[in-house]
């Protein structure tokens, strides 16, 4: 038999660029999610500190100071909210999969839209930084990487996930397929504003995230979960308060959602848009076992003999440093010693240091 357990989709805001603050508030919704019997709690994207949606909001000429705020108020993937974190995860025995902004330990304005999974025991199975940024996130951050494209093997059975746009990648989905992905976990911004509303045709995000997620549990015959962020009160007033002339978008901008899907593409168990809170849904992975018979794609319902697929998983840094095993006056003294032995071998003997 399979893994059965209780899901935590978590629909919260944040406290807006406040790093600790926000920890704190994301340790208070564990714990009350572990009190519910979850096991496998989800929360959005860069739950900490906060989503950036100031970058579709204004250019970037008059962001700068709000660039700097979120810089300052990123986190370190090894990081003391993040030990917080997993101090917790390891004390309540449960899963936690969270979003921060992760600060580059040499740049001090260098970013990246990162995923962590941790486990149980507090250790940090997965650690994913988002591949492309999308649209206006590329104000922000940088570009990731493949290291993080992984499925980790857990109680809950077998994790991955995938941040936002990179839910519409088809390689980034099939890279987690191919390891037996059985949960996967979509996180997604509050809101997703793409034009004006007076022009209409604005991102309806809660019917693309409903479509991103569907076809990928459809597709890999697994259960989604689906996380959002949400916007507060005190996130809508700090903006408007900063520029009166958008609220209109902000307040005509389609919310997101947060919800399941199994493995048939259809939604299940709770769902949150316009309130802030915990959607729960009872998770089945034997769910998983049926439809297979219809479509395996990384099984019997593909031709691995026509198609092929590299997945590069490693972690980009800015240099790689080969320093000397010996420091060098180490190194000259050791050959000098083994030209003295050869010399005095031969009954020549003499010093070479003179």
């Amino acid at each position: 038999m399979l893994p059965r357990f209780k899901a935590a989709a978590v629909h919260a805001a944040p406290v807006f660029l406040d790093s600790w603050a926000t920890t704190e508030k994301a340790i208070a919704i564990i714990r009350e999610a572990a009190r519910a019997g979850a096991a496998l709690i989800a929360f959005p994207e860069t739950y900490i500190p906060a989503f950036p949606v100031w970058a579709a909001l204004w250019p970037p000429i008059d962001n700068h100071d709000l660039f700097v705020r979120m810089a300052e108020q990123s986190v370190l993937a090894d990081g003391p909210e993040v030990a917080r974190l997993c101090a917790e995860a390891r004390a309540l025995g449960v899963t936690v999969s969270i979003g921060i902004s992760e600060r580059s330990a040499v740049s001090v304005g260098g970013l990246w839209n990162s995923n962590l999974l941790i486990g149980e025991t507090g250790e940090i199975l997965i650690h994913h930084r988002k591949l492309v940024p999308t649209f206006y996130e590329k104000l922000v951050w940088s570009s990731g990487d493949g290291a993080g494209l992984k499925v980790a093997e857990t109680r809950q059975g077998r994790i991955g996930g995938l941040i936002c746009g990179e839910n519409t990648n088809p390689l980034a989905r099939f890279a987690l397929m191919a390891q037996g992905e059985q949960v996967h976990i979509s996180s997604w911004p509050p809101m997703w504003p793409t034009r004006r509303p007076a022009g209409g045709g604005n991102f309806d995000n809660v019917a693309a995230n409903r479509i991103r997620a569907s076809a990928h549990c459809f597709e890999a015959k697994v259960f989604g979960i689906v996380t959002a962020g949400y916007m507060d009160q005190a996130l809508r007033a700090f903006l408007i308060e900063r520029d009166r002339t958008i609220a209109d978008v902000i307040d005509q901008t389609p919310r997101a959602a947060s919800f399941f899907v199994d493995p048939t593409g259809s939604v299940f168990g709770d769902g949150l848009q316009d309130e802030e809170g915990i959607a729960y849904a009872e998770i089945d992975l034997n769910r998983c076992v049926e439809p297979k018979q219809f479509h395996d794609v990384v099984g019997y319902y593909n031709r691995f003999d026509i198609f092929g697929v590299t997945v590069d998983r490693s972690r980009l840094t800015p240099a790689r440093f080969r320093d000397p095993e010996q420091p060098i006056a180490d190194v000259q003294d050791a050959a000098i010693l083994s030209v003295d032995a050869d010399a005095a071998s031969n009954g020549q003997g003499r010093d070479l240091r003179s």
